[in-house]
C-alpha cells in the first residue's frame, strides 16, 4: 500500500472527482461513514459520543460521523469550534445535514464554561479538528479542543490524523498534538502514520472510492500489508512434494554461538521451505543436530577457535550446488579466517543469498565488496551492522534510516532489511517498504537469526518474486513476535517463541488479505 504526501492526498481527492467521476461529497460521506463504523465495531458500548470539529474538511467528515452515528442509537453532540457561517463547500452541505444542533464555540474561555464543560461528558471523543492539509502549529481555540481531550480519559479515535500532528513528519512530533487512541485514516496512508508514532491503538485505512489509478506517489514508499503477501502464503496444491519448496543451505555456528545457526536453520522450515541443511564448524555439530529433528547437518573444518575456516569453503561451494538460497552469518563468529571466508563466499558464488550478523561485519571497512548486480542479494542489518557497513555512528543511521537504507541499497544493488522499529525494506533501485508488524519484545539475541531463515526460506518458495518473498518473511516475523507477546508478554520473549507463533502469524496474514479494512 504506497504512502502519499499530504499534496499527493490532496491531489489524489481532486482526481478522483475529476478524472474518475466520484464526487467530494460522496467521498465525504465515505470517510465518516468509516469512522462510525469503527466506533460502532470497536466500541460498541459506547452509549455517548462527542464530536470535536474544526471548519475544514475534517470537519465534514465529522459531521457524517455524528449523522451515521445518531442513526445508529447513540447520542452524539457535536462542538464546532467555528461559527456554522464560516463553514464552506461539502464540510457546511454536511453540517446542514446534522440531525440534531450542534454547540458552535468560539473561544477558549466559552470552551471552558461549565455549560460546554456538561456537554463534554463522553464515553468516546471523536477528534475531527484538524485533518492532513494542515501545518503546526497549532493554537487559540483548537489547541485548548487539543488539551481538553489530552487532559481526559476519555477514548479518542482521530478523524483522519491526530489534531495538530504534521502528516508529512518523517519522525517523532513536538508541539501541541490530540492523543489518540485509534487512527482511522482514508485511501493512504501518510508519513506519519507510519514514522511518528501518533498512536498506540490501531491506525486503519478505509477505502473512500478512490480507484487504485489515482493513488500516485513520487515518494516510492510503501507500507506492508497483509494483501501485498496474500499470493505467497495461499493453500497449496494438493500435488505437493518438500522439492516444490526449495532447499536453503544455512552456513553459520560456531562454539558458544551454535544455536544461532540452529534457529536460522528451523526457521527455513517454519517459514514453508521444503528442506533445511545447516553447514557448521564439526565442533558445534552435535548442539546444532540436537535442536530439531528435522534439521540436516553438515561439519565443516574449524579454526582453533571452533569458527568456521577458510579450509570449508571448497566443501560450501559443493553443497551449495542445488542449494535453492544459501544464508550466511548466523553465529559465524568475527574471527579473521572466517571474515575470509565470507568475504570470498559472497564474491565466489552467485546462487540466491542472504547476509546477517557477522556475515556482514565481515565487510566492516570493505563495503565496496558486497555487490548485488546480477543476482538476488539481501542484507540484514540491525543499526549497529548498518553503521560498521557504512562508516558512520548508529546515532547517525537512525537519524536517517530511509536515507542510509536507500543509499547502500542503490550503490550496492542490493536488497537492504534494515531492521528496528517500523523495520525497512528496500529495493535496488531505491523503492522503500515499511514494515509495521513487531514489538520491544523482540529486541532479544536470535530473532535477527529467525528472520535470517525466514528471509532465506521464503525466497527459496519464490524465486521468481524474491523482493515480495523477503516483504513476507519481514511482515510475518514481526507478526510472529506479536502473536507471542499475547502469550508471554513482552519481557519473557524470546527468540524460540517466534517459532512457535509463526503459525497463528500465517493465518492471521491470510484472514487479513480478506478483511476490507487496512489496519496496523
Amino acid at each position: 500500500m504506497k504512502i502519499v504526501s499530504a499534496e499527493e492526498m490532496r491531489a489524489i481527492d481532486r482526481a478522483t472527482s475529476e478524472r474518475f467521476g466520484v464526487p467530494s461529497l460522496t467521498l465525504m460521506e465515505n470517510a465518516g461513514t468509516a469512522v462510525a463504523d469503527y466506533v460502532l465495531s470497536h466500541q460498541a458500548a459506547a452509549g455517548r459520543i462527542v464530536v470535536f470539529c474544526g471548519k475544514g474538511n475534517n470537519g465534514g467528515d465529522g459531521f457524517v460521523a455524528a449523522r451515521r452515528l445518531h442513526e445508529r442509537g447513540k447520542k452524539v453532540q457535536v462542538i464546532l469550534l467555528a461559527d456554522s457561517a464560516d463553514l464552506r463547500g461539502d464540510t457546511a452541505a454536511m453540517f446542514g445535514r446534522l440531525p440534531s444542533p450542534a454547540i458552535a464555540v468560539h473561544t477558549s474561555d466559552e470552551l471552558r464554561s461549565e455549560r460546554v464543560g456538561l456537554l463534554l461528558q463522553a464515553d468516546v471523543y471523536l477528534d475531527a479538528v484538524l485533518g492532513t492539509g494542515f501545518k503546526p502549529p497549532v493554537s487559540g481555540l483548537y489547541a485548548e479542543a487539543i488539551a481538553i481531550m489530552n487532559a481526559s480519559r476519555i477514548p479518542v479515535i482521530a478523524v483522519d490524523i491526530p489534531s495538530g500532528a504534521d502528516a508529512d513528519a518523517m519522525g517523532p512530533q513536538a508541539g501541541t498534538i490530540a492523543r489518540a487512541d485509534a487512527v482511522v485514516t482514508f485511501t493512504a496512508p501518510r508519513p506519519a502514520h507510519l514514522f511518528s508514532s501518533l498512536t498506540a491503538g490501531p491506525t486503519v485505512v478505509a477505502g473512500i472510492g478512490s480507484p487504485e489509478e489515482a493513488i500516485v506517489s513520487a515518494l516510492r514508499l510503501s507500507v506492508i500489508t497483509a494483501r501485498d503477501i496474500a499470493g505467497l502464503i495461499e493453500p497449496r496444491p494438493a500435488e505437493s512434494n518438500k522439492g516444490n519448496y526449495g532447499h536453503v543451505l544455512v552456513v553459520g555456528g560456531s562454539l558458544g554461538k551454535s544455536g544461532a545457526g540452529a534457529m536460522a536453520g528451523m526457521a527455513v522450515l517454519r517459514a514453508g521451505a521444503g528442506l533445511s541443511t545447516v553447514a557448521t564448524a564439526k565442533l558445534v555439530l552435535p548442539t546444532v543436530a540436537g535442536f530439531h529433528p528435522e534439521l540436516m547437518t553438515e561439519p565443516l573444518p574449524e579454526t582453533d577457535a571452533g569458527t568456521i575456516s577458510t579450509k570449508a569453503q571448497a566443501r560450501i561451494e559443493e553443497l551449495a550446488k542445488g542449494k535453492t538460497v544459501l544464508a550466511i552469518g548466523p553465529g559465524i563468529s568475527r574471527d579473521p579466517q572466517t571474515a575470509e571466508l565470507v568475504r570470498s563466499l559472497v564474491a565466489e558464488l552467485r546462487v540466491p543469498m542472504v547476509l546477517d550478523a557477522d556475515g556482514l561485519n565481515a565487510f566492516e571497512g570493505r563495503a565496496g565488496e558486497l555487490k548485488g548486480a546480477g543476482r538476488t542479494l539481501v542484507i540484514t542489518p540491525h543499526p549497529g551492522e548498518m553503521a560498521r557497513l557504512v562508516g558512520c555512528t548508529i546515532a547517525d543511521v537512525q537519524k536517517d534510516r530511509l536515507g542510509v537504507a536507500r543509499k547502500f541499497a542503490r550503490e550496492h544493488e542490493l536488497i537492504v532489511v534494515l531492521k528496528g522499529h517500523r523495520t525497512l525494506v528496500v529495493q535496488p533501485d531505491g523503492e522503500a517498504w515499511v514494515n509495521t508488524t513487531g514489538n520491544p519484545g523482540m529486541a532479544t539475541g536470535g530473532t535477527g537469526d529467525i528472520l535470517t531463515g525466514m528471509v532465506a526460506g521464503m525466497i527459496a518458495q519464490h524465486l521468481t518474486s524474491a523482493f515480495l518473498a523477503v516483504l513476507a518473511a519481514v511482515h510475518l516475523h514481526g507478526l510472529a513476535g506479536d502473536v507471542m507477546r499475547e502469550k508471554v508478554g513482552e519481557h519473557s520473549l524470546v527468540a524460540t517463541d517466534l517459532l512457535q507463533g509463526l503459525p497463528e502469524a500465517f493465518r492471521r496474514s491470510q484472514e487479513s488479505a480478506r478483511e476490507k479494512l487496512v489496519c496496523w
